[in-house]
């Protein structure tokens, strides 16, 4: 039998009723009723389940950068399970022993029943399935002892084809979820998993993660949007009503995709912008309303603190005196230690919003206008004079992973390619160079820059190289973790079985 492995896509909840009404705007060629066994791990996200006297196992051979996956078939058997087969698959859901086989079915499941990490979860389907853009597509009811969930998916070996239905269908980027980590959210047998939105002057950032019983954080979702939250802040000290509208409608969608994610705990984050202007509890009263999540408006210098955990961490752990910076729409967040001291932390109201709508950053400037520029930032960051070179400068925020993302050339955005990237301030002038001379929609055409920051990345630029020059760096490195990935740590550190032990705040909404 040839093995053909095939890129899957798959939704489930509710929220996807246009996308629906696509798909079934055919008669279905045809309808399927089945009852299964799904066996679920907690190590593992592979795909066993029993049905009709065969068991069938597939594995997830890999995941592309926009989230779909590609499964292969590696068994397909009839009992008895020889000790090689029933070997395999134990593996393959991440407890591997020695076993001499398996009789029948029911002799499996007792086995089953006896590893604590593994689970058996009886499903009644009911599916519909549909060719929709020459892929298979179906839309499916699982009922479960745990309750029901629908879910949508769309197949095919042609990977291509997979992503032009998604799109078809008006969900592309929607994060993609398999049936057993499905289950295991809905029978209560997953790993515990958290997330958070981090609510910033020009963008939301929305990472979900899933901590494992060794204590790691492995990343579901991370991924940011650009609302410019803080447009017109610098004039009116007031969030404009369309600002408000367009930042809570994508906090309401990551919150019901963190839900349907599994996410136990929720924590929502607010920084420069709702620091700074009158109305902000117009807004944080619309986002509870919206989306029943508090949002805890940071200090500034808890802001820098927490921004810097997991930089340092990561990048740093052993440096003498390290410097980690985050630069943003609306403020800049400092932190300097030595060994494991924080000496100081601070953060100064410079950020690309506020310049680029002072200075009209997004068009082409003259070289004059460009030293007026740095000389504002000089002036806004003169507490930085004096403090000398450090041994380590780490910077993150959305400026400096734009600029390191243009720098590799990177057409799709690649974390890894990014953190921990050496970006030197010769490099950050080559880019601000490049900028000045075109204006924003001219911007949109460079390989790595993402389009919705064509506007603010000449102004983020500048911060970048103003700091690099007043520390007397050459260079920074470039760190992808951020103030989201500090909140994640700190408040849900200790997260077991969906209940965080660790710091409680007001932002944090149980799920």
């Amino acid at each position: 039998m040839t093995v053909v492995a095939r890129w899957e896509w798959r939704i489930f909840g509710d929220a996807f009723a246009v996308a629906q009404r696509r798909l079934t705007a055919t008669v279905p060629e045809r309808v399927e009723h089945s009852d299964e066994i799904y066996v679920v791990a907690r190590g593992s996200d592979a795909s066993v389940k029993l049905r009709g006297g065969k068991l069938d196992a597939k594995r997830l051979l890999r995941v592309d950068p926009e989230g779909l996956e590609q499964w292969v078939p590696v068994l397909k058997a009839q009992f008895p399970l020889t000790a090689a087969d029933l070997g395999g698959v134990l593996e393959l859901l991440g407890v591997p022993g020695e076993h001499a086989g398996a009789e029948t079915a029911d002799a499996f499941l007792a086995l089953v029943a006896r590893e604590p990490d593994l689970c058996a979860v009886g499903v009644h389907k009911n599916r519909e399935h549909y060719t929709f853009a020459g892929c298979m597509a179906e839309s499916t009811e699982l009922r479960t002892a745990g309750g029901a969930i629908h879910t949508l998916a769309v197949e095919s070996p042609d990977r291509e084809r997979v992503a032009a239905a998604v799109s078809a269908l008006g969900l592309a980027g929607r994060s993609v979820v398999s049936v057993p980590r499905a289950l295991k959210a809905l029978v209560g047998f997953a790993t515990a998993r958290a997330a958070v939105i981090d609510i910033g002057t020009n963008s939301v950032k929305f990472h979900v993660g899933e901590r494992g019983a060794e204590g790691r954080w492995r990343t579901v979702v991370d991924r940011a949007e650009i609302t410019r939250l803080g447009e017109g802040l610098s004039d009116a000290d007031e969030l404009a009503p369309d600002a408000i509208a367009r930042t809570v409608d994508v906090i309401a969608t990551m919150g019901t995709e963190a839900r349907s994610l599994g996410a136990a705990r929720i924590a929502a984050v607010g920084t420069a912008a709702l620091r700074i202007a009158r109305n902000a509890s117009d807004f944080t009263t619309a986002v509870h309303d919206r989306c029943g999540l508090v949002v805890e408006v940071l200090p500034a210098d808890e802001e820098a603190r927490l921004a810097s955990l997991a930089a340092v961490a990561d990048l740093a752990p052993e440096a003498d005196r390290t410097a980690v910076f985050d630069t943003g729409g609306g403020s800049t967040q400092f932190t300097f230690t030595r060994g494991r001291e924080v000496e100081d932390r601070f953060s100064v109201d410079v950020g690309a919003v506020r310049l680029t709508e002072r200075y009209a950053l997004d068009e082409p400037v003259s070289e004059e206008t460009l030293g007026t520029v740095y000389r504002a930032i000089e002036a806004e960051l003169a507490v930085l004079r004096g403090r000398g070179r450090p041994d380590v400068l780490v910077g993150m925020g959305g400026a400096i992973t734009n600029l390191t993302a243009v720098r590799h050339g990177l057409a799709r955005y690649d974390p890894e390619v990014v953190h921990g990237t050496v970006l030197t301030r010769h490099e950050v002038e080559r880019q601000i160079e490049v900028y000045r001379r075109r204006w924003a929609a001219e911007r949109r055409g460079i390989v790595g820059l993402q389009p919705a920051r064509a506007e603010v990345i000449l102004a983020g630029a500048c911060v970048v190289r103003t700091v690099l020059a007043l520390l007397g760096a050459d260079a920074l490195l470039v760190s992808d973790r951020g103030l989201r990935h500090g909140v994640l740590a700190e408040r849900f550190g200790r997260l077991t079985n969906g209940h965080a032990r660790g710091r409680p705040v007001a932002g944090i909404v149980d799920h």
